[in-house]
């Protein structure tokens, strides 16, 4: 099995499962045991094609009398496939993008004829990539929703919130990958030492330019298999992530609450901050959560951080009033981190409506754990004002206990002077992320 068949049948498996791309490629990786080039290639692959996906097709429909629709699941995503490599891929000749399409539907497909399809419909595009179809600019939402593949309803709320220019950029970096950020762990080692270790293991580093303690590594192969990494020196968390850690400020000593934790890195980003003095409790709804936060908590040696299964929403009466430190890093609509998971922007949004509801519960409940004077972070990773903004004003608006609070951050990153900040893809190349800093009066 080869980088594109694994990307094939990655694709298909997303479309058919409705699962996350990056886990059922990961699964599709280890089963066909493909060297790290070609790990590398399938990788590039299965992100590029859901990350085109509407202007691919687009590009497909205008060389086709079949509408995509009508085809067959596997067929689709040869086509798209070998469009991709063709309109985005340089190194790869045109014949092999062609080729090894029509081969997989050969392979995988169940009508005898789609082969021919296949190829005749790419062949009609190679003929045609000096003159493509032009993309209709009338509408700015539906013209700049085929170029870089976002639903239509997602730029308009971009539209609306940024205007075209920045849409349009912001929409361009959600098409390219995130770098991959290590934070240090400062209470084993130092951002020299690490980098110093990993490139001995023939990882490529380089400081983050605005953000202390982190590394951007490059070249890295298998994670888990480096040494530094299995000694627990880094762990890996984008910087937006590292930043509500910061603007929370927990000290050594204190009690912190983690209320929707899992896989754990703004837990582990505490207890770093705190030098592992003091207690990070570390919540998640689901049990198998706690194993996956105690593995990471172990494996950085870090002893303050007590995993537990707990629901956001449910009171506990035994930690009324007992923590100095809060983090709410509510379940949201995730679409900040559409680079790292293209295949987000095509859920239904349908689901997405009741998700103020869930954060405003959430928050409600975890407001009642904060200590008077103490502090409460609520965060998450989506760019939608109804799940940022207008939550915490609507919580402010009930509890006048609480106030926002300025918080600092990197001097790149922008200010938090209001309380409240939004950080952008385009912007400071994080995740896109929502921050805001709330006190509760003594």
């Amino acid at each position: 099995m080869d980088a594109r068949e694994v990307s094939l049948l990655a694709l298909n498996d997303c479309q058919r499962q409705g699962g996350w791309s990056d886990a059922i490629l990961k699964k599709r990786l280890a089963s066909a045991g493909l060297d790290s080039r070609d790990r590398a290639l399938a990788t590039q692959l299965c992100f590029g094609v859901l990350q085109n996906r509407l202007l691919l097709d687009f590009y497909l429909s205008h060389f086709s009398s079949l509408p995509l629709k009508r085809m067959e699941g596997k067929v689709v995503e040869a086509l798209r496939l070998g469009a991709y490599q063709m309109l985005f891929l340089e190194k790869i000749p045109h014949s092999a993008a062609v080729n090894t399409s029509v081969e997989l539907t050969r392979k995988h497909c169940k009508n005898p004829r789609a082969a021919g399809m296949v190829n005749g419909i790419l062949r009609s595009l190679e003929r045609n990539l000096e003159q493509l179809p032009a993309i209709p600019q009338t509408e700015p939402a539906a013209y700049l929703s085929t170029l870089y593949s976002h639903p239509e309803w997602l730029v308009q709320e971009f539209l609306t919130a940024i205007g075209t220019e920045e849409t349009a950029r912001l929409l361009a970096a959600n098409n390219t990958q995130a770098p991959i950020t290590a934070m240090v762990n400062t209470t084993k080692t130092t951002v020299e030492k690490l980098a110093e270790a990993l490139e001995g293991e023939g990882v490529q580093t380089q400081p983050h330019p605005w953000l202390a303690d982190c590394l951007i590594l490059s070249k890295t192969g298998n994670l888990e298999r480096l040494a530094a990494f299995r000694e627990g020196l880094f762990y890996i968390q984008d910087p937006a992530s590292k930043l509500a850690a910061l603007a929370l400020d927990p000290q050594p000593g204190m009690q912190v609450l983690d209320c929707c934790a899992a896989p754990g890195g703004k837990s582990f980003a505490c207890a770093i901050q705190m030098e592992d003095r003091g207690e990070v409790i570390s919540c998640d709804l689901h049990p198998h959560k706690k194993k996956l936060i105690q593995a990471g908590a172990d494996r950085l040696g870090l002893t303050g951080i007590t995993p537990m299964t707990a629901d956001g929403k449910v009171f506990r009466p035994e930690w009324e009033s007992s923590f100095d430190r809060v983090l709410v890093d509510a379940p949201c609509s995730g679409l900040g981190v559409i680079r790292k998971k293209p295949d987000i922007r095509y859920k239904d949004p349908s689901p997405l409506a009741g998700l103020p509801g869930v954060q405003r519960a959430i928050l409600d409940n975890a407001a009642r754990y904060v200590k008077p004077g103490g502090a409460l972070v609520y965060s998450t990773c989506t760019l939608l004002r109804r799940e940022n903004e207008d939550v915490v004003r609507g919580f402010l608006s009930d509890h006048p206990e609480y106030r926002t609070e300025a918080f600092r951050l990197p001097e790149h990153v922008g200010d938090g002077g209001v309380g409240m900040l939004t950080l952008w893809p385009h912007r400071q190349g994080t995740d896109g992320f929502f921050i805001s800093k709330l006190r509760k009066e003594e």
